[in-house]
């Protein structure tokens, strides 16, 4: 019978022959999505730690969910907008919806598609202290508002309009001082419209920020605004942003769509896009 040290070296040697024998581990295979991240911001193929998230895709997701919140909530500078503005020579004028504050305008959406009092009397006082200029009846009025993310105004508006503006007074379209309105919902540019007899409005603002996107700035304009336009009558460009369509390509967009609508007399989902971006894929 063997002695307890022998049994202990027979035991051992099992183990070891045991460990030995065991396969190496297989080299993990590569994710088929990642060659796709080169195309995309969207989060795909972000692996894993064992069955859970890795700790940078987490943190990261938390940053950009913070940035939202904070550009939904942000103050809207006016005067840096009207401030590049002038800088171009262009007028703009500040106007208020119905809307007072921050909190009031995202609880109550119907506030922000109206002007307040004061600034309805001052559209009506525009529209009659120039009813025999050349602001009279323009082709184009430009509305400019944070919507639900102020910081997208305050980078791109004004980027956006200056070269649409240069190429509509080109070509001869009478365009009215740019109206700054904080708060204001896309509807709103119906009533301005009508109040200042605009062939045509069109409407920057914020749009609600996505988890890449914080400072998404959406451009829709109007043909012929009055009250009972829907959103089935508007024409809209949207992520215009240096990492979405820039400001400059935007405003080629916008000029050639609001050219064609005033061509054609279509507008909405009447009119259809037939000019593709620089670089789009066909």
């Amino acid at each position: 019978m063997p002695t307890p040290e022998q049994s202990d070296v027979r035991n051992t040697n099992i183990v070891l022959s045991t460990a030995v024998a065991a396969p190496a581990p297989s080299a993990p295979s590569p994710d088929p999505w990642s060659g796709l991240r080169r195309f995309t911001a969207a989060r795909i193929a972000l692996g894993r730690t064992g069955g859970s998230q890795r700790t940078g895709t987490v943190l990261d997701f938390r940053l950009s969910h913070a940035r939202a919140r904070d550009a939904v909530h942000a103050t809207f500078d006016t005067t840096s907008v009207s401030a590049a503005l002038a800088a171009a020579n262009l007028a703009s004028e500040t106007l208020a919806t119905a809307a007072t504050n921050r909190r009031e305008y995202l609880l109550r959406p119907d506030l922000g598609r109206r002007l307040d009092d004061a600034s309805r009397a001052k559209l009506s006082a525009f529209a009659n202290a120039n009813s025999n200029s050349a602001h009279a009846n323009p082709d184009l009025v430009i509305i400019v508002s944070d919507g639900l993310a102020a910081q997208a105004a305050e980078r791109h508006a004004a980027a956006t309009i200056l070269p649409l503006v240069a190429t509509l007074s080109a070509a001869g379209w009478r365009i009215a001082p740019v109206l700054i309105a904080p708060f204001a919902r896309v509807k709103v540019q119906d009533e301005i419209g009508a109040a200042l007899g605009a062939r045509f409005t069109l409407m920057l603002l914020g749009e609600r920020p996505g988890l890449g996107a914080p400072d998404s700035l959406g451009a829709y304009f109007t043909a012929n605004p009055r009250a009972d336009r829907t959103d089935a009558d508007r024409n809209c460009v949207s992520n215009i942003r240096a990492e979405g369509i820039p400001p400059a390509q935007a405003a080629a967009k916008l000029a050639w769509l609001l050219r064609e609508s005033s061509r054609t007399g279509l507008g909405g989902v009447q009119l259809k896009d037939t000019q593709s971006l620089p670089g789009a894929i066909d």
